[in-house]
């Protein structure tokens, strides 16, 4: 265990913390998981910066780090679902209101896909390299996922405290949109970066086969 791999680790650990902190029903618990957010985003960052920098990229490191990205999509998109299905005062995002199953359908649907992509070509002996369309798309998600829980501490602290003025719509409005458009750019990356890496499959299948 090396200090890259264990600050891995620790954003498997904080993916569960930020689901439990995004379900309590009050303000500050859900400012918290922003906190929490940001502290395994940024973990992101400096894992696999500092495996290389130190010479400590490890097959451990290779295999988790790609599990906790995932988890942490897993640990916020869902909580999204649930808490704006439940409660829809809380979504009210224009164009989408809350955080439509068939959003968790799309983004997890692409990290499905292109992992199977990934071990079909293994299996052939063929290796898939991360593309940077999928690390716009990475990025493009955490903005959508920061703003959101942003979006939801705001809204819940509208609905506690019964807050009105036209302050406070302009700060909804510019709010609300910028997480719209948050997400409709994370959606289409998300597609978009599925698109590239099926062609980079099948140029590969055929370049292996030859």
């Amino acid at each position: 265990m090396n200090l890259p791999n264990a600050i891995t680790t620790l954003r498997i650990a904080l993916a569960p913390v930020a689901t439990l902190l995004l379900l309590q029903s009050d303000t500050s618990s859900r400012l918290l998981a922003m906190a929490v957010f940001l502290v395994a985003a940024l973990s992101d960052l400096a894992d696999g910066a500092l495996a290389r920098q130190r010479g400590e990229v490890t097959d451990f490191g290779k295999l988790v780090d790609p599990i906790a990205d995932k988890l942490l999509l897993v640990a916020t998109l869902i909580p999204f679902y649930l808490l704006t299905s439940a409660r829809p005062e809380l979504g009210r995002l224009p164009l989408f209101g809350g955080i439509g199953l068939w959003v968790l359908v799309v983004i997890f649907g692409r990290e499905a896909a292109v992992t199977l992509l990934r071990m079909r070509a293994a299996r052939r002996g063929i290796v898939m390299p991360a593309r940077q369309a999928g690390k716009y798309k990475a990025f493009a998600q955490n903005v959508f996922i920061g703003s959101m829980i942003l979006w939801l501490a705001y809204r819940t602290e509208v609905i506690a405290a019964g807050w009105t003025g036209r302050l406070n719509s302009v700060w909804e409005s510019f709010h609300g949109w910028f997480t719209a458009a948050a997400l409709v750019t994370a959606l289409g990356l998300t597609v978009y970066s599925f698109v590239v890496y099926l062609v980079a499959f099948r140029s590969l299948s055929v370049e292996g086969e030859t």
